[in-house]
């Protein structure tokens, strides 16, 4: 027999009341928990997320709130940065460092304290600019491999023209007993076209390769799924690498609405000769470890000092390796970032696809331009990504309202370069954007480069940015329609959600 109306309005008064009861705890809980160890402007883009969209919101925080990565990840961490900066603790700055800029040295100890990295000279860094051009100069040198390649990309995927070379010379060199080593991140190389043929090709081709930062639910390896590792590195026998912004991909990363608009991605890369050489290394087989359970350590990680004598070194280039992540837990690239640009005096020049800055690092910036520093930043006039760019938008109206001058690369094409300069002393250049993605959440590499002749090749390209790119004036900025606006602001609350 079936209740009466009245008692089944009653329970269901209950239950209403029980629910109303159980969301008022929940978000009374939330309030002393969400904000612990956040920034105020990401915990309260959460806390909006769980009043608003309850069941949602915790859903998300559940998933996507934690950006610590596991305890033996951590662990392994540490342990290699502590023993590199035990078997590198003899070392003092190089002989040729002879900056009259205090601040040189100040990013220079930020750097070893946080990266663990020391500086050396002794290096050879050529800027390359040609994205097919890059390519190719990595397929030569693993060519020439004897021993060994090490390399590690963000993003692989095969075809025929871009890629299949460099690959075709991979699989060449297994052939002559070279033994190679590969690394991608897992969920960044999943989402390329033709993703199953790729991984069918590695598992016949006698590469030793491994996914980072896997998500194997089977095998229990779950973490944050949004935890990348975005660092770009090619080595070859220890003594010629290659890093920056590109990955091992075609131009148009395989996208078919890239190809339809003619969009490709524009790239810097670094090609390198000596003892920074042996810093890549070192972080390769961090990462290298990372993802082999322990099985294979692939050098002692405390032997970071080049082996050549400073008289048979390729170069004079004074340079230090900066890597950063979770792992890390300070936000190397973050601090070095803020640390350069308010020790600028005369110029800053910035590329970043993705600006989407926290807010230590807008008031760095809008700060040196306020105080007479010239400042040109470069993003782009179309992005690939509808959020990160709206977001991105928030914040030119008070970037231009401080004398940051913005210029925008033409559409369709993205421009991917991760740099910047410092006066005429200091440019870096790796993998890192400037955004709370990169600084949080991404395991980057950056490369901190010394003195005028560094700069100006760095500069060189950004001058050629600067020379195709319409410059935004804060007066037409503050015309653009009322709908931007509102959609710049929403995808910037929801750019905090770290």
């Amino acid at each position: 027999m079936w209740p009466s109306n009245e008692v089944m309005l009653q329970i269901g008064g209950v239950v209403w009341s029980i629910l109303v009861a159980a969301e008022l705890a929940v978000r009374y809980f939330m309030i002393g928990i969400v904000p612990g160890n956040r920034r105020p402007t990401t915990a309260m883009a959460w806390l909006l997320a769980i009043f608003f969209i309850p069941v949602v919101g915790l859903v998300a925080y559940w998933l996507f709130a934690n950006p610590r990565l596991s305890r033996r990840r951590l662990e392994k961490q540490k342990r290699a940065h502590d023993e590199i900066m035990r078997g590198t603790a003899h070392m003092q700055l190089p002989e040729e460092f002879h900056s009259t800029e205090e601040w040189v040295e100040s990013a220079v100890i930020l750097n070893r304290n946080l990266g663990a990295m020391p500086l050396e000279g002794g290096n050879t860094v050529q800027v390359l600019s040609d994205y097919r051009g890059s390519l190719e100069a990595m397929r030569e040198e693993i060519d020439k491999a004897k021993r060994y390649v090490h390399i590690q990309f963000y993003i692989m995927g095969d075809d025929p023209d871009y890629v299949d070379p460099v690959l075709d010379s991979l699989e060449a060199a297994v052939q002559r007993g070279v033994n190679v080593r590969l690394l991608f991140d897992h969920l960044g190389t999943l989402r390329v076209k033709g993703y199953r043929n790729f991984k069918k090709r590695l598992k016949s081709s006698g590469i030793n390769w491994r996914p980072m930062l896997p998500i194997d639910l089977i095998g229990r390896r779950w973490r944050r799924p949004d935890l990348r590792n975005h660092r770009k590195i090619l080595v070859i026998d220890g003594e010629v690498a290659f890093t920056g912004s590109q990955n091992l991909i075609e131009p148009g990363y395989k996208r078919e609405s890239a190809h339809k608009v003619g969009r490709e991605w524009v790239e810097m890369m670094l090609r390198v000769e000596g003892p920074l050489v042996r810093s890549l290394d070192v972080t390769f087989a961090t990462d290298w470890w990372q993802e082999d359970d322990g099985q294979e350590v692939l050098m002692d990680i405390t032997e970071a000092r080049h082996p050549l004598p400073y008289d048979d070194r390729p170069g004079s280039t004074l340079a230090q390796l900066l890597p950063s992540g979770p792992g890390f837990g300070g936000e190397n690239n973050l601090r070095l970032f803020n640390t350069l640009i308010y020790s600028a005096s005369e110029r800053l020049m910035i590329t970043s696809p993705y600006f989407v800055p926290d807010d230590s690092l807008l008031y760095a910036i809008t700060t040196a331009a306020q105080r007479g520093v010239e400042v040109h930043l470069f993003v782009c006039e179309e992005g690939d990504q509808f959020l990160v760019h709206h977001a991105q938008q928030s914040y030119y109206q008070q970037l231009l309202e401080a004398g940051v001058r913005i210029h925008r690369y033409p559409a369709p094409m993205v421009l991917h370069t991760k740099c910047f300069t410092v006066d005429n002393e200091v440019a870096v250049v790796g993998s890192s954007n400037m955004d709370m993605r990169s600084f949080s959440l991404n395991m980057e590499i950056s490369v901190m480069l010394l003195g005028q002749e560094m700069v100006d090749a760095v500069n060189a390209v950004q001058n050629d940015y600067l020379e195709i790119s319409s410059e935004i004036s804060l007066a037409e900025w503050r015309r653009r329609p009322r709908m931007q606006r509102w959609i710049d602001n929403v995808a910037r609350l929801t750019a905090t959600l770290q």
